[in-house]
């Protein structure tokens, strides 16, 4: 019993601490572990000395060495900065809403700038007058009514050539003068017409036609043609993709926000951008490089502001309610074209139905042709700057080349921006292109406007 009981008392008892030290419990004595290389539960050889070996400690001197930090007590570690590029840091939502909020800030102080300055210019009755004034002199409402005559014409002549009365080269000729015809018909209208008041038409939608499938020629009909006139798109199909029913919470949602972007555009037109446009005129005129780089830098806030309602108006609203109304399935309008890292990432996804339009129409059959795609590129870029000059200078009744340059313009950017900015940078070119390159068009049109009807006005005895 007496040899049992000594082997007991012998008997040791770890107790781990941590790294490098280990206490045992010796007789009711403690005895410390020190590993060589400081990690003693590593399995590593561990070297033990026996209690009796160390020096007897007093009770401060327990209490200091417990007061020791550990590792688990290490605030420090290896890291970068947060807005270093090495730290891997991505979440700036909160500089994004400081982005926000100062924008706004910014704005509502120019906003209460022009109240205080020009008063309120809003007058909705102002527009609503340009409908009523003169009834008998509108040239959209002529266009609208008249735009059926080629419709049909068009639609004659493909059942012509279905039922073999004339060539492949003839309907050719025929679709070909049509065409044309379809183009100068505007400029004759409205050069003709002194009146400029807009018009439109919505079409009613005649049950879903989810399961009707049509095949040539069965599609030559007039209810095939105009369903394909007033959808949202600008390629034809024989069988649209459909949308099973109208979504009334959804087409109502869209119609008011129509409603409501058509006022704000007119206010913000009438109450920020006419101001600052007829202020312009003097430094243009007096060609005062400081003076036109302070106008062009107050219009492109206004512009840029008035654009991007515009987009979200037509492309979102407007689109997605005629789509609704006619259960138009493809509702793919626009893409993330504020994401683009270049002008060409742009200019092919922030106008889906246009872009679909060339690549089908005009950029393919160019390249089956042996074209090469930086010169179908280039091709649709100048026909695309063509039809920008005509929807501005026709109704200006004036030829000018800006809208064309500040098109064609675009080819070299491209190059420039695809070549030698990427990632962020290229985002801000493209941002950069669109804020300032749309003033400067506009500042042009409307001084070579002023120039032709008002200064030579004057200089006959004034304006009427």
């Amino acid at each position: 019993m007496e040899e049992t009981g000594a082997l007991i008392r012998k008997r040791r008892a770890t107790i781990s601490t941590g790294k490098g030290v280990t206490l045992k419990q010796v007789n009711g004595r403690s005895a410390v572990n020190e590993s060589i290389n400081g990690h003693g539960d590593s399995g590593n050889i561990v070297t033990k000395r026996n209690v009796s070996d160390l020096p007897s400690t007093t009770s401060k001197e327990r209490k200091k060495r417990i007061n020791v930090p550990s590792d688990r007590q290490s605030c420090h570690r290896l890291q970068e900065s947060l807005l270093s590029s090495a730290s891997g840091y991505r979440n700036y939502r909160g500089v994004l809403n400081w982005c926000v909020v100062m924008l706004v800030l910014s704005n509502a102080r120019l906003f209460l700038e022009n109240l205080l300055k020009y008063g309120i210019l809003v007058d909705p009755i102002q527009v609503v007058s340009l409908f009523i004034k003169d009834p008998y002199n509108m040239p959209a409402a002529c266009l609208v009514i008249m735009s059926n005559v080629f419709i049909v014409a068009a639609l004659y002549t493909e059942r012509r050539l279905s039922v073999g009365c004339f060539s492949e080269c003839v309907g050719l000729l025929v679709h070909s003068i049509n065409l044309s015809v379809t183009l100068c018909f505007p400029v004759a209208i409205v050069l003709m017409v002194k009146s400029m008041t807009p018009g439109s038409s919505i079409p009613r939608s005649k049950g879903s036609g989810v399961d009707y499938q049509v095949s040539y020629p069965g599609n030559l009909t007039l209810r095939d043609l105009y369903y394909f006139v007033f959808a949202p798109t600008l390629c034809y199909e024989l069988n649209f993709p459909r949308s099973p029913r109208i979504r009334m919470s959804f087409l109502l949602r869209r119609l008011f926000e129509m409603l409501f972007f058509t006022q704000l555009l007119v206010a913000l037109t009438q109450q920020w951008m006419i101001p600052i446009i007829q202020s312009s005129m003097k430094p243009l005129e007096d060609m005062d490089l400081p003076m036109m780089m302070e106008r062009l830098l107050r219009l492109a806030v206004p512009n840029h502001l008035l654009w991007l309602i515009f987009f979200y108006w037509f492309f979102h609203s407007s689109l997605n309610f005629i789509a609704e109304l006619l259960q138009f399935g493809d509702r793919e309008f626009y893409r993330d074209w504020w994401n683009s890292e270049t002008i060409t990432y742009f200019w092919q996804n922030w106008n889906i139905p246009v872009h679909k339009w060339c690549l089908r129409h005009f950029y393919k059959p160019l390249l089956k042709s042996g074209v090469s795609k930086w010169l179908g590129q280039s091709a649709v870029f100048l026909a695309s700057a063509f039809f920008h000059e005509y929807l501005v200078s026709v109704p200006l009744k004036m030829l000018r080349p800006w809208a064309f340059m500040g098109m064609m313009a675009q080819l070299p950017l491209a190059w420039f921006v695809a070549r030698f900015l990427r990632g962020n940078y290229g985002n801000a070119a493209v941002w950069i292109s669109l804020i300032i390159g749309q003033p400067i068009a506009v500042l042009m049109y409307v001084h070579d406007y002023y120039v032709l009807h008002y200064r030579e006005g004057s200089a006959g005895g004034g304006p009427e």
